[in-house]
Order: C-alpha cells, then structure tokens, then sequence
C-alpha cells in the first residue's frame, strides 16, 4: 500500500483531534473530488515500517483522539489488507483511541469487511457533486453517512454519529 501524507493535530475529519492518514488508490473518481492526486494506487510513498511508527508515535500523545483513514479510499482493493493489520495494531495498542474510515462505498456493500470489526465510525458513499455542501459535518456531499459502526453492528439498525 502506499499513501500521500500523515496530517498531525486534524479536527476536520473526525472528532477531536486526529492523526490522519491518506492513502493511495482510489477506483470511484469522483466529480470534483477534492484530492484526485491519491486516485493512483501507485502514487505516494510506500507505507513502511518508518510511516507506521510516524502514526504510533502521534497517537500515543494523550491529546490526540484517534486516527482516520482517508485517501483515495482505505477499502480500495489493494488497501484492505494493511489498513485491516494496521487497525488491528491500533485498536490492541490503543484501545481508548478512536477509528475513523472514509470510503466511496457503500455501508451496504462492506459491513461485512473483517476491518468493520475495528472501526468506530464510517463516512460512506462516494462524492456527490450535484450534493455538495459545505456547512455538513464531516462530509462532502449530503449522499454521504457518518455512521456509528459499533452501535449499527450490535443491533442491524444503521445508526448515524450525530455531531
């Protein structure tokens, strides 16, 4: 897997503060997407063991809330296997720390991912020019969920994160 960058200290893209991590490949190409550079699954730098350290070492900073996949698309096919090892390592290493995943698909379509086990909340579907809205939390467009996955996995009622 590669990746662009590692955003320190974010409060646009989940709660609180954030480290974020952007991954390379995305196959939606979405209108208007506000970062097409990380389309190409082979654009970025390689996500090695020194990037991964780079992630462990801001969330193991007390203030820092949790991590958030983004990209491109973590659930892109030639992602899931690293961010699936990769939240696993999070969620045993810091358990009070929260998971955040933005994907173009569907909740529909990858609530049985073995990777819903470690995410806490999932922004789904993809960019909707025609939906765009810049006074939504969280979002892009109004098309997209910001989805509680631990409430919705318990019961099989989709349950929004209301902010």
């Amino acid at each position: 897997m590669n990746y662009h960058n590692i955003t320190k200290d974010d409060m646009l893209n989940g709660d609180g503060l954030r480290v974020v991590l952007w991954v390379a490949g995305c196959g939606h190409k979405c209108i208007n997407c506000h970062n097409p550079i990380t389309w190409d699954p082979q654009g970025g730098l390689p996500f090695d063991e020194a990037a991964k350290q780079e992630l462990f070492q801001e969330l193991d900073k007390d203030y820092i809330n949790g991590i958030t996949f983004s990209g491109g698309d973590p659930l892109f096919p030639g992602n899931r296997e690293t961010i699936l090892s990769l939240a696993k390592e999070i969620r045993s290493r810091f358990p009070q720390k929260t998971i955040w995943l933005y994907t173009g698909y569907h909740w529909e379509d990858v609530r049985s991912l073995p990777i819903m086990d470690y995410i806490d909340i999932l922004v789904d579907g993809p960019f909707v020019e025609a939906q765009k809205d810049t006074k939504l939390h969280w979002k892009g467009s109004a098309n997209q969920r910001v989805i509680d996955v631990k409430k919705t996995k318990a019961d099989g009622t989709l349950h929004l994160h209301l902010t």
